[in-house]
C-alpha cells in the first residue's frame, strides 16, 4: 500500500512591473489578456464565486487540470482564489492564493502569497514556487 501524507507550505513572490495597477489587474481579470501568460481557460468566470478551469499539457503528458474558485475580488487591489491541481487525473495539491496590486511610483508591486497542501509527494513547494516565478516573468513580458 502507498504511504499517504500531506506537506504544507507557504511562499511569497514579489514583482514590480512598469505598468499601472489597473493594467496589471486587467491581465488577471480579462481572459484574453490572461491567456497570453497563463494557460488558456476552458471556463473563465471572473467574479466572487466564479470558476476558472483549464486542462492540458505537453503531448507526451501528463495532463494538468487547474480548477479555481474566486473567493474575493477587490478591483485593482486584490484577488483571492482557491484551487486544486491534478496531474494525470491524480489530485496533487489544494491551494489558496492571494494576489495584491500595490501602487509603486508609476508602476505596480505585485505580491503573490500561496498557501499549499501538497499530497503524497507528487508536487513540492520548490517546484510550485519555480513555476510561479516563471509565470510572473511571463506576465511581465506581456505587460
Amino acid at each position: 500500500m502507498t504511504e499517504r501524507f500531506v506537506k504544507h507550505a507557504t511562499f511569497v513572490v514579489e514583482r514590480t512591473y512598469a505598468a499601472s495597477p489597473a493594467r496589471v489587474y486587467n491581465a488577471w481579470a480579462d481572459p484574453t489578456a490572461k491567456s497570453k501568460w497563463f494557460s488558456k481557460p476552458d471556463i473563465f468566470e471572473f467574479r466572487v464565486g466564479g470558476r476558472e478551469y483549464s486542462s492540458g499539457g505537453p503531448p507526451e503528458g501528463p495532463v494538468f487540470t487547474f480548477d479555481a474558485c474566486y473567493q474575493e475580488i477587490v478591483p485593482e487591489e486584490r484577488i483571492v482564489y482557491t484551487y486544486t491541481l491534478d496531474s494525470g487525473g491524480k489530485r496533487i495539491s489544494v491551494s489558496i492564493t492571494t494576489v495584491e496590486f500595490i501602487p509603486a511610483g508609476d508602476g505596480t508591486k505585485l505580491v503573490l502569497t500561496e498557501q499549499d497542501a501538497f499530497f503524497d509527494g507528487y508536487d513540492t513547494q520548490e517546484i510550485r514556487e519555480h513555476g510561479t516565478n516563471a509565470m510572473l516573468d511571463a506576465l511581465g513580458k506581456t505587460l
